[in-house]
């Protein structure tokens, strides 16, 4: 009979109501969790009535369903963390439960509680304790990158960072050669090729001479010589680079007193340097000191005391039209600046995040060095994703598949360093839904006692 069915219908909206007081509760309860992603409520009806009626109707009640609002991005809030990260826009952090030895039983899992500290293996994970994953970087600054291919992810380890030093790779040359300088008479006898009358070796005084530090693969600091001197040629001045102690240095033929190069710096008219007639080598590269073939004329190694990799220096001495280099002005020699990469060797310090997703090694002496880059993943449906406790998500067939990209990249959003995503519960929201779910309760509860009064009555009629 309907009053049968009413007594159902209330029992529904009893068994919905509660569900909604739990999903409810669940998020309040975690209003300040990093990450947190609110559940919803989702009444539906059952009845069943054809277009034209009934003379009688059963009633049906109500069944809940709940869904996560995964889509829903909670604000940005800064921290305190280099590693507290957040994604700004779409996307996902890869994580895992373990950091090492992972197997197929282990889930590839996805969250956006981006509160990760190093544990004691020197591990990136979160809160819940799952770790996160990321591309490694090769030395030479390469990605190797798959849109759903995990098994080229490495967990993240910040204890393998060592001290690194960085070798000299680069020499910028700011100076000024006084152009009314008189010609010494040295020059008409000038041989960059004799040791007995060339300037590396002492014998010949220059006009201008500056020594300049860089860095072998070690972080030694090493001496580079600049010896200038006045050509009889209008506009033009020799020049030659030597390793200051010559020791330092193993040369070929050709090449004395740690002679490394020799060349013409040739001005035009306008007093700025002149590319095409300077003679000067614009790159000096230096073989390891482990090399053992025979040197040719004008090649150069580290001395095999020294035990350092070799290096390519490029030597950057300005161009006409652009600001800074060499230049030859009616205004004394003087040597601006050098501008000279690398580093001494340096311990970590520490890392940065930037918004494409690198982490990035942070030395005592200034080197920064890419380790890693986090990539984001991205799903079609956030929504369809199944929650399996800790703010992490699994993929399913609603979900459809993951795709893994460089942050900012596609549909991937940016990360952000120092910064947490709050949840995204809306405390206001809440407090009004739990008002209308205790309500809606206690309207049940009376459709049930009232139900219960009118079978009351019915049994009681007589014939």
């Amino acid at each position: 009979m309907s009053i049968n069915s009413a007594l159902a219908a209330g029992t529904s909206g009893l068994l919905a109501n509660s569900s909604a007081l739990a999903s409810i509760s669940d998020n309040i309860a975690n209003v300040n969790t990093v990450g947190y992603k609110r559940v919803n409520t989702v009444f539906t009806p059952n009845y069943k009535v054809q277009g034209g009626g009934e003379s009688r109707y059963a009633s049906a009640g109500v069944s809940a369903r709940t869904r996560l609002d995964v889509s829903g991005e909670g604000l940005l809030n800064p921290a305190s963390s280099a590693t507290d990260l957040a994604i700004d826009g779409n996307g996902f952090f890869l994580v895992r439960p373990n950091p090492t030895n992972v197997t197929g039983a282990d889930p590839v899992l996805f969250t956006r509680s981006g509160s990760f500290e190093t544990d004691q293996g020197g591990y990136l994970k979160n809160d819940a304790g799952q770790y996160l994953y990321g591309w490694p970087v090769a030395p030479d600054g390469t990605v190797t990158q798959n849109p759903s291919n995990v098994d080229l992810l490495e967990a993240i380890n910040l204890s393998n960072i060592g001290g690194a030093a960085e070798a000299t790779s680069s020499i910028r040359i700011n100076a000024n050669l006084l152009d009314s300088q008189a010609i010494s008479a040295a020059e008409a006898t000038y041989d960059p090729t004799n040791p007995a009358n060339n300037m590396a070796s002492g014998a010949v005084t220059p006009d201008f001479q500056r020594s300049i530090q860089i860095y072998d693969s070690k972080g030694g600091v090493r001496s580079i010589t600049l010896s200038i001197l006045k050509s009889s040629t209008a506009n033009q001045w020799h020049a030659e680079l030597h390793v200051d102690p010559p020791s330092d240095v193993s040369t070929g033929a050709g090449l004395n007193n740690g002679q490394i190069a020799t060349g013409i710096l040739a001005f035009n008219t306008n007093g700025q340097i002149d590319s095409v007639a300077t003679t000067l080598p614009n790159s000096l590269s230096f073989l390891g000191s482990d090399n053992v073939a025979p040197l040719g004329a004008n090649q150069y190694q580290w001395d095999a005391a020294t035990g350092v990799a070799g290096q390519t220096v490029s030597l950057d001495l300005g161009s006409a039209g652009n600001p800074g280099g060499i230049t030859q002005y009616d205004s004394p020699s003087v040597l601006n600046s050098t501008v000279v990469n690398g580093a001494v060797f340096g311990d970590f310090a520490g890392v940065e995040v930037s918004p494409d997703g690198f982490v990035s090694a942070r030395f005592t002496n200034g080197v920064v060095r890419q380790v890693y880059q986090i990539p984001v993943a991205t799903v079609v449906n956030p929504n369809g994703l199944a929650s399996v406790g800790g703010g992490s998500y699994q993929i399913t067939q609603e979900s459809g598949a993951f795709t893994l990209n460089p942050p900012g990249i596609g549909s991937s959003g940016k990360l952000s360093s120092k910064t947490l995503e709050n949840s995204n519960v809306d405390i206001a929201t809440e407090f009004s839904n739990l008002i209308i779910t205790q309500r809606a309760y206690s309207a049940s509860s009376r459709i049930i006692t009232t139900a219960d009064e009118m079978l009351a009555e019915a049994i009681q009629m007589k014939r």
